[in-house]
């Protein structure tokens, strides 16, 4: 053990087994998480050659071997938990995305979701078993977040009882669904519904695609791989061309909107309803954000205790890179933000599955505050991840630029969080729209249940033209209720703010739509505020949870450091509403670096408690030991090109240039 890593340990004021149990929901939670773990991890049939000395096929088709492996042994082992189901496959492909993600995320939900129970008895087990490996067929070339513009059409001929599905233009070819290319037999495809010469909308289709002993793509399929990506190397994003395809009128999913034998339509009690898969990958994607900055913060925070660099006092020892205060400012707020990030992934896991019960049950009420919250929040939390993942990469130096760090990876495979399941710009204008619609409501009279019920509150609130003008509320800012509620009346006020200027376009005769996009950046800052008040919000409430007296003192911390930082981050904001003044900023400005001290001695104990295994991180600047550079030059020794001392280049065309000179 590196002795650097040892005296922080030794220093650290709590329990870390206790936080991780808090992290991970409980110590049943975290001991059947790590017996899954060590499953896989002891387990030579995953044994893996490092991908980053692999070419993209070679890459793809140890990934496959090992989905193909990891199928038999959760049959084996009887693991049909969802959630022990993605412990088991998070071991076997640690931070990666792999070619059966779409089947096991969104094909297997879409047909839980959205299946009549015959439709369930006819995929369903064929698809556990993967016998059937379907993906989700919905982005096309030119249409994503847009679902709306979606160009594929299902039109239904009731003379056989069959849909014909066509992609009639090259935009409507689908294009970028994981698994597409070479994996998957069927697919979920998402199309326009015509029938009795009426266009419906966004339909969910199962297509086979590949003949099932075969695997070649059946009549009418134009089916491939769409080539390499920035990361996801291991995944087939695929292309998919329909040419006059036909389906039975049952592969057409049922639960709630139907197609009769004659083509009579019967319209879903919610059109949302179509696109609860992806409101369930949204809620997902704000755990995964968690998981991949809190990754990102424990290589950087574990190296900043095992490198030494420059001088802060002449002629005295290189101190460690963590005692500097600029190293502490860039990765603690970070650290803080993944603890955030973690309790919100938490709550909406349990918001989704509650909602979802609710939905079975026929109760719809709550689907559109989830839409939005997931939404908004998908997007909050994946630009926050991303810009972070940077900034600890960054803060390692040059080794953070290697691939041995894992930061690359961990970069170049979480990025696409910020584009797939709804382009982030959008998502956020779909949550200003249910706050806008929220708003409205309220200033009407009704009042508000959930997390918008803050905007109950407007009546009582007269926002000034200039909210600069009022009178500026006394905050403690070491009172994270203080501070909750300032967040929510800085997003109470850039919500009426959007809201004004969207009056204000109207009154000059723009039309709802010229109004709406001449608003857009009013409109995203408002739902940038609105999460960021709830992101707070639930950090604070769930310090209430913990018990522990030393637990809860160093996790206050870091939520109050989280709450000061992000109004340092969003000044303007809170000067503008009259909610803080010029000497209190300079006061968090302060207390800022306070807390950075405080915080100091329990940093690698804070990262220890993520509980990543070695082999998970896959960092050999984050490793646990903290022995870095002997296990550098190991990594860099294996890399091909040193497979011999003389590279065949040299031979071919650098040694026959000596006589050309």
């Amino acid at each position: 053990m590196n002795p650097d890593i040892l005296k922080e340990r030794r220093n650290a004021t709590f329990d870390v087994e206790k936080l991780t149990f808090i992290l991970y929901e409980g110590p049943e939670k975290t001991k059947r998480r790590r017996e899954i773990e060590s499953l896989v991890l002891n387990d030579p049939d995953f044994a893996e050659e490092d991908p980053n000395f692999l070419s993209r096929s070679e890459r793809y088709d140890q990934a496959v071997r090992k989905s193909a492996q990891m199928i038999l042994k959760l049959r084996e082992y009887g693991i049909a938990d969802p959630e022990e189901i993605y412990f088991y496959k998070s071991s076997v492909h640690p931070g990666r995305s792999e070619p059966l993600d779409l089947h096991l995320g969104m094909f297997l939900p879409t047909l839980l979701n959205q299946a009549t129970p015959e439709q369930m008895d006819r995929f369903f087990m064929p698809a556990w078993n993967l016998e059937i490996i379907g993906t989700y067929a919905q982005t096309e070339m030119g249409h994503g977040t847009h679902l709306r513009g979606l160009e594929t059409t299902a039109t239904y001929d009731p003379s056989t009882q069959e849909f014909v599905l066509n992609s009639p233009t090259i935009t409507s070819i689908k294009w970028w669904p994981g698994a597409l290319g070479k994996t998957s037999n069927h697919a979920v495809v998402l199309a326009q519904l015509y029938t009795q010469g009426n266009c419906h909308g966004l339909h969910a289709f199962i297509v086979q695609l590949r003949d099932m002993d075969t695997h070649n793509p059946l009549p009418g399929i134009v089916v491939g791989d769409i080539g390499p990506k920035f990361g996801f190397s291991e995944v087939d994003n695929g292309f998919l061309k329909l040419d006059n395809v036909r389906i039975p009128r049952e592969n057409m999913l049922m639960k709630y909107a139907k197609v009769e034998p004659d083509g009579s339509y019967l319209k879903p009690p919610s059109a949302k309803l179509t696109y609860g898969t992806m409101v369930f990958i949204r809620s997902l994607i704000v755990g995964q954000s968690a998981i991949s900055l809190a990754k990102s913060c424990t290589i950087a925070i574990r190296y900043s205790t095992v490198r030494h660099q420059s001088e802060i006092r002449s002629g005295e020892p290189e101190p460690q890179i963590l005692d500097y205060q600029t190293q502490q400012y860039k990765l603690f707020p970070l650290l803080a933000t993944a603890y955030a990030f973690t309790f919100v992934g938490q709550y909406m896991s349990q918001t989704y599955n509650r909602i979802s019960g609710d939905i079975n049950q026929g109760d719809f009420n709550e689907l559109p505050e989830l839409h939005a919250l997931s939404a908004g929040l998908k997007a909050f939390t994946t630009w926050k991840t991303n810009s972070g993942i940077e900034v600890c990469r960054m803060s390692c130096g040059g080794h953070g630029y290697s691939r041995s760090s894992a930061l690359p990876d961990i970069y170049a495979e979480f990025t696409p969080t910020c584009t797939y399941e709804g382009e982030n710009t959008v998502m956020m204008l779909q949550t200003a729209r249910y706050l806008l619609k929220s708003y409205r409501q309220a200033k009407a009279g009704q009042q508000l249940s959930g997390i918008v019920s803050y905007l109950n509150e407007m009546e009582q609130r007269q926002v000034q033209a200039h909210p600069a003008s009022a009178r500026p509320t006394v905050v403690d800012i070491n009172d994270l209720s203080n501070l909750v509620e300032c967040y929510k009346q800085r997003a109470a006020t850039l919500v009426e703010l959007a809201a004004r200027s969207i009056q204000q376009e109207l009154q000059k005769r723009r039309s709802q739509e010229d109004a709406w996009n001449n608003s857009a950046i009013d409109l995203v800052r408002a739902s940038d505020a609105h999460c960021h008040f709830v992101v707070v919000k639930l950090f604070t409430e769930k310090l209430s949870e913990i018990g522990d007296t030393a637990i809860h003192a160093v996790v206050s911390n870091l939520a109050l450091l989280y709450a000061l930082h992000g109004i340092t981050q969003s000044s303007g904001d809170f000067l503008q509403a009259g909610l803080l003044t010029g000497p209190q900023m300079l006061q968090i400005s302060v207390r800022i670096k306070e807390l950075l001290c405080q915080l100091r001695p329990n940093a690698v104990a804070l990262v220890d408690a993520f509980d990543f295994h070695d082999k998970k991180l896959n960092s050999v600047l984050g490793r646990y030991d903290g022995n870095v550079y002997e296990n550098l030059f190991d990594w860099a020794r294996r890399s091909p090109l040193n497979a011999t001392e003389v590279h065949e280049s040299f031979h071919k065309y650098l040694k026959p240039l000596r006589s050309k000179l």
